[in-house]
């Protein structure tokens, strides 16, 4: 029995999704992630004196999309609040939150996760329900940078650009029992915002990031040992390792007869460790009030045209996920990838209407078209749905052969020919005309009557001989399964 074994991690998630708005929450600055520092700003995300902040109609909207991907309850009614602590990079020393009447309650996923071996390989996929506390609506701050100018010992820099910036926090239920469940969950919600375009989930640029709240305690318990905050993971490799780390250190600090500190670290890549930033503040250490600058939210469909009906038609990537695994009979790992985006799951399903082989349009999918293009952008594939489909039924129907295919994609995906138009091109397809091949057998018989005889007194590895030959006459059109069954019955 190992340490592990002896102990249960608890573990509660806090994701930070920046909604996919043109500009700032209270003010109308970009968003642009990429700008010159501090040139997205004005008085109102600055904290100048004076300054009101009004909110930002395309926020809220993105909100109510955020929260039907999440099985979220939408209140009629949140208050935002002023949540009072010192960054340098935080301008009026408050942050413009939400807190006893947040923006949603009470949601949920159910995905498939799993562990995964020493590998990284999953080992059993299994349906697993989390629930989600509440997501509320809130600015982002600033950002201090303390690497990569000439005097970094002696100065920090900040750049107020992200200042303002809409994001909507979302959090989780203590649900997680391990690392893996974590990431997997992780995972699932950057894909349901995105399909959705309440994100844009980049995560390199902080569109996205995770705290993550971890406890130990000793198996079979109930009550919740004290937790630690790793903040700002914003990589899924991050948040599970930063997670199996704490786990393995609290249990380290247990079972040397210490106690666990409640506080704030940071995760180390580099050095594969977490460490302290600060002493843990709990909600009262915030003061929060009710912003005396912003009246309460009013959330009503009615005002969104069109909002609750889009809603309502759209599938969800789980949903879809199923549908497709019932409907298509795919495996796990090929509805999960042709489910990785609204896109791709668009892109498929039109590739199967206009093929009529599921299976097919799968496999070219997961194999050819994505090894040329980027799963995100594959709705600007040089083959569309429709040009693939075409492909796929000249194959089914005996017209080209799967050797042919590769090549034929090949130049779709070069010129942006139809594959139709490229047979042609190309001298026509694959022959499948049993007269033709068979007067070519004939003739390839005559000419060795030597390993006709051979293969008639039991060798019949010289099948291959006289496929290759009836290969080389038809220069590589002759349909094989046509060409085997032919030579077969005429070598008796």
């Amino acid at each position: 029995m190992t340490l592990r074994d002896k102990y249960e991690a608890v573990i509660g998630l806090e994701i930070h999704a920046q909604m996919k708005t043109a500009t700032k929450i209270f003010c109308g600055c970009s968003t642009k992630f990429d700008s010159e520092p501090n040139a997205n700003t004005c008085p109102v995300c600055l904290g100048l004196p004076g300054a009101l902040p009004v909110l930002n109609r395309g926020v809220v909207e993105k909100a109510a999309w955020a929260a039907h991907a999440l099985n979220l309850h939408i209140q009629p009614v949140s208050i935002f609040s002023r949540k009072n602590y010192f960054y340098p990079d935080l301008p009026k020393g408050y942050q413009i939150s939400q807190f006893d009447r947040p923006f949603s309650l009470s949601g949920w996923v159910e995905i498939p996760t799993s562990e995964r071996d020493e590998h990284g390989h999953p080992t059993e996929w299994k349906l697993k329900k989390f629930r989600i506390q509440r997501m509320h609506i809130e600015e982002d701050a600033g950002k201090s940078l303390h690497e990569g100018f000439a005097d970094t010992a002696q100065h920090s820099y900040v750049n107020l650009n992200r200042s303002g910036v809409p994001l909507c926090e979302i959090v989780s239920e203590a649900d997680f029992r391990s690392s893996w469940e974590a990431y997997d969950y992780v995972q699932y919600l950057r894909k349901a915002l995105m399909w959705v375009d309440a994100c844009d989930g980049n995560m390199e640029e902080g569109s996205l990031r995770c705290d993550a709240n971890v406890s130990v305690r000793l198996r079979g318990a109930t009550e919740f040992g004290t937790r630690t905050e790793t903040k700002n993971l914003n990589s899924f490799k991050f948040i599970q390792r930063a997670i199996d780390y704490e786990i393995d250190r609290q249990i380290e600090v247990l079972e040397s007869n210490s106690r666990v500190v409640q506080e704030t670290r940071l995760w180390n890549e580099k050095e594969g460790r977490t460490f302290v930033m600060r002493s843990k503040e709990d909600a009262h250490d915030y003061r929060y009030f009710p912003e005396p600058d912003l009246p309460p939210l009013y959330f009503d469909f009615g005002k969104f045209t069109g909002l609750k009906e889009a809603m309502e038609r759209t599938e969800l990537p789980e949903s879809r996920r199923r549908r497709l695994l019932e409907t298509y009979g795919l495996s796990f790992d090929d509805a999960a990838l042709l489910t990785s985006g609204r896109e791709m799951g668009d892109f498929y399903e039109e590739t199967v209407q206009a093929s009529g082989n599921a299976r097919a349009a799968a496999n070219w999918i997961s194999s050819e078209l994505l090894a040329r293009v980027k799963a995100e952008e594959i709705a600007t594939s040089p083959v569309s749905p429709a040009a693939l489909g075409e492909m796929i039924k000249l194959i089914d129907d005996g017209t080209i052969s799967g050797k042919m295919a590769k090549e034929v994609f090949d130049q779709m995906f070069k010129t942006g020919k139809s594959a139709g138009e490229l047979v042609k091109e190309m001298g026509g397809g694959q022959i499948s005309d049993t007269t033709q091949l068979e007067a070519f057998a004939d003739e390839i018989i005559a000419a060795n009557p030597k390993q006709a005889t051979d293969y008639r007194a039991g060798k019949v590895a010289l099948l291959g001989f006289f496929v290759g030959q009836m290969m080389k006459a038809t220069k590589g059109k002759g349909n094989p399964q046509l060409v085997n069954e032919i030579l077969k019955q005429k070598l008796g």
